[in-house]
């Protein structure tokens, strides 16, 4: 038998198979090292501010490299315009890795490394969504989707949940109910993989899942989120509630422990690549309830 979670309600304001849902911009995750040496014109500070520029700057390039290697799109303008929306990425950094001021003997030189989000330029990234044509190649960056059976639940219905991604990946699906409680419905403690093959639709729930979605009180503004990587995702804290995880954490806690994602950096000597770039997606749908 299967269970019902009645802490789940949910109406979800959908999209149709067809059609993209609204999403936040593929990015990707990297370490990054910088480096700057203070001067006659240079102090401290200033130093420091200048390794960490070159640290976000090589972050960038790492990122770069790795969509112009790794894409396959055949349509010219399309890759020009995605390489081009890297080439002028925001920077955010997640946790600072290291920070090292160097011997006095050795110039006064500051090293730093990052491990940094580098989110593509908003209006490259707009002329690629437009195109429409990253949705379901395999050969684009990481983009993952999340929608629903219908348009509109009201009490006592089922929802039915799709998640789908453009190639391989690692993935949380987490369900914010009207009174704000963190769900993590994929994985659950009865569908433990996390991992999802490319062009492939999976339903929640479905298979091992041990609940139903059913629409019940309180109504009222929720959310579903689906975070997607190329690499494992970070670990949250979370109980098993049954069916299901309740995730011990807020929903920023929540979206900043899933990129933490563990970078895999080549030993000297090795012919493997000296940087990893893990490609991230996010997706997310608005959800209200109603009696």
């Amino acid at each position: 038998m299967q269970q019902t979670i009645t802490t789940i309600s949910c109406c979800v304001i959908a999209f149709l198979m067809g059609l993209p849902p609204a999403l936040a911009d593929p990015s990707s995750i990297t370490e990054a090292e910088g480096y700057s040496c203070m001067g006659v014109d240079k102090s401290r500070k200033q130093t420091e501010t200048a390794a960490l520029q070159d640290a976000k700057r090589n972050a960038v390039e790492f990122s770069k490299t790795h969509i112009e290697s790794e894409s396959m799109i055949e349509n010219f303008e399309l890759k020009k315009d995605l390489v081009q929306a890297f080439s002028k990425a925001n920077v955010k950094i997640l946790t600072i890795l290291e920070k090292v001021w160097q011997d006095p003997t050795d110039g006064d030189c500051y090293t730093i490394r990052i491990k940094a989000e580098v989110v593509p330029e908003a209006g490259e990234m707009r002329r690629v969504a437009a195109a429409n044509q990253t949705i379901d190649d395999p050969t684009a960056p990481l983009t993952i989707r999340v929608w629903t059976n219908k348009e509109k639940y009201n009490d006592g219905e089922l929802m039915r949940v799709y998640v789908k991604g453009n190639k391989p990946f690692y993935g949380r699906l987490i369900y914010l109910d009207a009174d704000s409680t963190p769900l993590q419905l994929l994985p659950n403690p009865y569908r433990q993989d996390n991992y999802f093959q490319g062009g492939v639709i999976y339903e929640v729930p479905q298979g091992n899942d041990k609940f139903d979605l059913t629409v019940q009180p309180p109504y009222g503004t929720e959310k579903l989120t689906l975070y997607g990587s190329t690499s494992p995702l970070g670990a949250i804290d979370k109980t098993d509630v049954g069916p299901v995880y309740h995730v011990q954490e807020t929903p920023v806690k929540i979206a900043a422990k899933t990129r933490g994602i563990a970078i895999t950096v080549a030993k000297p000597g090795d012919n493997k690549k000296k940087q990893q770039v893990s490609e991230f997606d996010e997706a997310s749908i608005s959800i209200t309830t109603e009696s």
